[in-house]
């Protein structure tokens, strides 16, 4: 296994400390650019880390897709939710795509977390008129967590990861709905979200610093 360098450790020592701190931006009346661009430093600064740790093409599509999820976070909160939407979408897209180029062969019992999430996320909303739209996105994001489910990368750090995003949004769902909007709430989504991204992060990074075969 390569040893990580200390740029790329610098970078993930930032990021945690940005992920983090970020929930303390709820209590302060910042600038509404600085308190997104605090948002997005967290899994921005992952994908930095990846970037830095990032030997071939599969290095690049961990860049892309914690770049995307840094992006989205952002456009959440300056271009409104359809635009983040688009962004994280794009996201999963990529993550997918690393991990079905290492998909165990004759798996597919995870599949079925993708028409569970869609039909769950549907209904959690109180709004109905957007319930379609979260379900095409729901639909995006079981298919990444099911691709990092049907791949043989790490349970307790890549797939515990994409499980715990779906989790985060889950519960972004559920505040449309039956679930008080509070602050625990808001820390679960945070927390699960963020810690999802790093664990998927840093699990990939040093699985690809491993020798591999796709």
């Amino acid at each position: 296994m390569r040893t990580m360098g200390a740029a790329a450790r610098w970078a993930l020592i930032a990021s945690v400390v940005a992920g983090a701190s970020y929930v303390v931006t709820w209590r302060l009346d910042l600038p509404p650019a600085l308190e997104a661009g605090w948002k997005g430093a967290g899994v921005g600064l992952l994908a930095l880390h990846a970037l830095l740790r990032a030997r071939g093409f599969d290095g690049w599509l961990l860049t892309a897709a914690m770049a995307l999820g840094a992006l989205g976070d952002v456009l959440l909160d300056v271009a409104g939710l359809t635009v983040g939407a688009v962004a994280f979408l794009a996201g999963h897209g990529v993550a997918a795509w690393l991990y079905l180029r290492y998909r165990i062969p004759g798996k597919a019992l995870p599949v079925l977390l993708i028409p569970a999430v869609a039909a769950l996320s549907y209904g959690l909303p109180a709004e109905r008129a957007g319930a379609g739209g979260i379900a095409l996105y729901a639909t995006g994001l079981a298919t990444m967590a099911a691709a990092a489910l049907l791949s043989d990368f790490p349970w307790r750090t890549v797939k515990l990861g994409a499980l715990l995003f779906v989790v985060s949004d889950l519960l972004i769902f559920a505040r449309l709905g039956p679930l008080p909007d509070g602050l625990l709430t808001g820390l679960g989504v945070w927390g699960f979200y963020y810690l999802g991204q790093l664990l998927i992060c840093v699990g990939v990074a040093g699985a690809l610093d491993e020798p591999r075969t796709a």
